[in-house]
């Protein structure tokens, strides 16, 4: 799926390309991608004649803005925008059609068909689902030191999947989740109240720093991501853990090993990152109230 960089990236191609074209009338071949409103004919009534004005991001979420409405779009798994002229070819999985009235076409191609469409006044859907329960922006000056720690707070999950939770904070996804963690020298396992201050702050600045170089180098064609000119982001070159298994990690040379935390593949450098966690403690927690117990059976007995 695509993560906040190459999201990101798509709404800055697809800005310049479509920014300012008047909608003729729109053709939607595949109606459950439309999720609202729930009859796709409607959806393309209140879009024809509409012009475009700008794209922004919201975590995961392109939102196209148009005068008087926004369409917020999520990608899911290899969902892709592309523009082309009334005349090519219309390739397989294309859903969803935006006729201009210069003769192009912004052509939405789903292949796994996960991709889903929400038609909003301008506004609204901020307060709707999907947006209403998204957390804080990673690239945005709002994430501040202290409003990170303040989201992960004394939460007692682990790490990497405390990340992930796009509630807390939005865009982290697989990639850039393993490639802060090793960077900032975290274990994606450990809990997040077991982190110390200066780790919090090297996991704040790795988030920062690896998000923005991502969004920089185009983000990452790992599978089949393009971005809205059909150019692949080149990221993916700079990759530091993630899909790293077996190689060297280019700090200590350790070799990257892949396990699974939260249901995610997980690549980890086991020198970098060590690994510590509350089950040491708990245990001798448990072994203490035992001898304890043990104790004061002993001294009845004695009596």
């Amino acid at each position: 799926m695509p993560e906040l960089p190459e999201v990101e990236t798509v709404c800055r191609t697809l800005n310049e390309l479509i920014a300012g074209k008047r909608i003729d009338r729109v053709s939607v071949k595949l109606p459950r991608i439309i999720q609202r409103p729930a009859d796709p004919d409607l959806f393309e009534v209140r879009l024809a004649g509409r012009t475009f004005q700008s794209v922004e991001r919201r975590g995961k979420f392109i939102r196209l803005l148009l005068d008087g409405l926004v369409l917020v779009s999520h990608l899911r798994m290899e969902g892709r925008y592309g523009l082309y002229k009334q005349e090519e070819p219309m390739e397989p999985h294309t859903h969803v059609i935006f006729h201009f009235t210069d003769g192009t076409e912004l052509r939405y191609k789903d292949v796994r068909q996960f991709g889903t469409m929400h038609l909003f006044s301008p506004g609204e859907e901020l307060a709707s689902a999907p947006l209403n329960k998204l957390g804080i922006e990673p690239l945005d000056e709002s994430f501040t030191f202290e409003a990170f720690r303040q989201a992960i707070g004394k939460r007692s999950t682990k790490i990497k999947p405390l990340l992930l939770n796009q509630e807390v904070i939005v865009g982290l996804g697989n990639i850039y989740v393993d490639e802060a963690l090793h960077e900032a020298g975290i274990h994606p396992e450990t809990e997040a109240d077991l982190l110390k201050t200066q780790e919090l702050e090297r996991l704040h600045a790795a988030i920062v720093r690896t998000l923005s170089a991502a969004v920089e180098a185009g983000g990452s064609s790992i599978k089949s991501y393009v971005n809205g000119q059909g150019e692949m982001g080149m990221f993916q070159h700079r990759l530091r853990a993630y899909g790293r298994t077996g190689e060297p990690c280019d700090r200590c040379g350790t070799l990257i090993e892949k396990s699974v935390v939260g249901g995610r593949g997980t690549h980890v450098c086991p020198v970098c990152q060590k690994r510590r966690g509350k089950t040491g403690a708990a245990v001798r927690s448990r072994a203490a109230g035992t001898n304890a117990v043990k104790q004061r059976l002993d001294g009845k007995r004695k009596k």
